[in-house]
């Protein structure tokens, strides 16, 4: 069985997913694009010798009956309609974060999924794909380092241009670890609570970095989130959970120690897709695979999605307040369990 991909917006992450489906992965092929600039669109199919339909619109996509599954790259705001018409089509989603802007837009999606009465999304949270977090999670799993009691994660990029401001913070770059950290330990969030250190003076004037998130989880866990978004010196992904037995600490990127000038040193990331590409690779490769053995995706469901955007809701609200704010996650239903 070759799955049949329908892709809705082709710019920068749009492309990659293409290249990759196209020259890296097995079981799948792009058999249609559409984006809001037909160029883009016309350009990318030509780039990558596709032979695939190039639709005005991701509504005649979806109707397309060769395409099977729809990956959703476009423009975040444009989300949720692309993907709960595409679900009430039957079809399969892959879609990028955010699964949709509001909690309300989620929930719309995940009541049109549980309608069709199997799952049909996976959203694009790929770190639950990354080696190291994956080793992370079997050593929490396994109480090597017996039960978790705090998480300290830092998430820090080079720098951001004017455009982002505080709140992206949140919606932009926080919304991974509040992903994988919810995953790693295998608990709801509760509570948020933002802190200010001292601005760094590379941050431009609608922007408050670096900032410093604090969640408590319903089970008692507490875990700290850096987000410094102009550290100037790379992109740094850390994460370390303590447990009452140990300590498990999420690897380094390989690179070789070197020693010259009088110092010992290795090499640190500027880009964040070369720092999770292969990890791109494992989530959409198991997206295929686990359709053509089960009949269902088994990466981030729906209701991962609703998750991150009710506690992206809480955060953004806590950037305001300065005070500790209720994250209120719903149980979980039968259908996702």
């Amino acid at each position: 069985m070759t799955l049949r991909f329908g892709v809705v917006g082709t710019g920068a992450i749009g492309r990659e997913h293409i290249k990759r489906i196209t020259n890296k992965l097995s079981g799948a092929k792009v058999v249609a694009v559409t984006d809001v600039n037909q160029d883009a669109a016309n350009s990318v199919v030509e780039e990558f010798q596709l032979d695939a339909v190039v639709y005005p619109d991701d509504k005649t996509l979806i109707a397309d009956p060769n395409v099977d599954a729809v990956m959703v790259t476009s423009w975040g705001p444009a989300h949720e309609a692309t993907v709960v018409a595409a679900v009430e089509a039957g079809k399969y989603v892959f879609c990028e974060k955010p699964l949709a802007t509001t909690a309300e837009g989620c929930v719309r999606i995940v009541n049109a999924e549980m309608k069709q009465g199997k799952r049909l999304v996976q959203v694009g949270f790929m770190r639950r794909y990354d080696k190291g977090y994956v080793e992370l999670k079997e050593a929490i799993d396994n109480h090597v380092i017996g039960e978790p009691l705090m998480i300290h994660a830092v998430h820090r990029n080079p720098g951001v241009g004017e455009n982002y401001v505080t709140e992206m913070a949140v919606n932009d770059t926080l919304v991974h670890e509040i992903d994988v950290l919810h995953w790693l330990v295998n608990d709801d969030y509760k509570s948020v609570q933002v802190v200010y250190p001292k601005k760094t003076k590379y941050a431009h004037a609608k922007l408050r970095d670096p900032q410093l998130f604090i969640f408590e989880t319903k089970g008692g866990i507490v875990a700290q989130v850096e987000v410094f978004v102009n550290c100037r010196y790379g992109y740094d992904i850390q994460c370390e959970v303590v447990g009452d037995e140990g300590v498990a600490k999420l690897p380094e990127i390989n690179s070789i120690a070197l020693r010259k000038n009088e110092m010992l040193s290795s090499k640190i990331l500027n880009d964040w897709k070369y720092r999770f590409v292969d990890a791109y690779d494992v989530e959409i490769q198991d997206f295929i695979d686990s359709i053509a053995k089960t009949g269902e995706p088994n990466g981030p469901t729906s209701w991962d999605g609703y998750i991150v955007a009710v506690t992206s809701d809480a955060c953004i609200k806590a950037q305001e307040t300065g005070l500790k704010e209720t994250i209120e996650i719903p149980e979980k239903p039968e259908f996702y369990k």
